[in-house]
């Protein structure tokens, strides 16, 4: 097996610093016997003696000398490296990569980044917003955002909001041509604008609930899309009926760009969970960025 290059040159300079191996033992936290082995081998490796012993002193060779003259900038390069990590473990620092819904946008993203930003100026964020189930580990994501039911089970989970609860939504002049619908089973005469999961390829058949039975409905329509927002703005745009979560639509609710129907059949799901690598949790980047969506949150329900 070939020698690691490094073995042996934490003592070297140690005892090329203290010009004792005494004194470097004692700094090392190791016996005087296992210094001198370590230089010996060391010596030995390089074939060439590195250091002149006598009974008062030690002193380098010049072989030695040019050795330590070559890797004690290193050395200090990476101790100073190692003070950096302290910081990252420590401060809120470095650069936060999460993945997102688009339902969560509006809801998390938009009201909470201003705040964050200038809570934490030392952290860069990247948002990739996107509706596929992402393995978050491959892709070098931090953390990711998603429906509960939807986030694999060795990740760690925390909620962000209640549960989600779904509706039927479409623009006023829809229902003014079409008629509202009264019950699911209405759907088969109007026109749907179909949802299309990005990563699996299927079709969303709309679910629904009547006296504690679930039962799902392949809604009809020629519109079909794999895009939430689009999904929204298509209904706003009279082209037919959207399934969405009510979180998506509560604007447009309001300004009177969309109307809800059968809110009676409609279910819920479990809400919006961040959702993270056991060994994410310990970056204070992460931690400071759920502690304060969690806040907001439970501030605005």
């Amino acid at each position: 097996m070939p020698h690691d290059p490094f073995t042996g040159l934490t003592e070297f300079l140690a005892v090329a610093d203290a010009r004792s191996f005494t004194a470097a033992a004692a700094s090392l936290g190791v016996t005087p016997t296992a210094v001198s082995q370590t230089i010996r081998a060391l010596e030995k490796r390089l074939g060439m003696p590195l250091f002149v012993r006598t009974t008062r002193r030690v002193a380098l060779t010049e072989a030695g000398a040019a050795l330590f003259h070559r890797i004690r900038p290193a050395a200090a390069d990476i101790a100073d490296a190692f003070d950096m990590l302290e910081d990252f473990r420590d401060r809120p620092l470095g650069h936060l990569r999460l993945t997102v819904p688009r339902m969560a946008v509006p809801v998390i993203v938009t009201p909470l980044m201003p705040r964050f930003r200038q809570a934490y100026p030392d952290i860069s964020v990247e948002i990739s917003v996107d509706d596929a189930a992402i393995d978050i580990t491959e892709r070098g994501f931090d953390a990711g955002i998603r429906i509960g039911e939807a986030i694999e089970k060795d990740m760690i989970a925390m909620r962000l909001t209640p549960d989600i609860t779904w509706t039927v939504v479409g623009s006023p002049g829809y229902f003014a041509r079409h008629g509202r619908p009264a019950t699911p089973e209405d759907l088969t005469r109007h026109q749907a604008i179909r949802y299309r999961y990005p990563t699996s390829g299927v079709i969303y058949r709309w679910e629904f609930e009547r006296a504690g039975r679930d039962f799902s409905v392949d809604a009809p329509g020629s519109v079909m899309v794999n895009d939430f927002l689009l999904l929204l703005e298509l209904a706003e745009a009279g082209l037919g009926l959207a399934y969405l979560p009510d979180i998506s639509v509560g604007e447009a609710v309001a300004a009177g760009r969309l109307e809800r129907a059968l809110q009676a059949f409609l279910p819920t799901s479990p809400g919006l969970f961040a959702y993270f690598p056991a060994r994410s949790q310990a970056q204070p980047k992460l931690r400071v960025f759920l502690d304060m969506a969690s806040t907001l949150l439970r501030r605005k329900g």
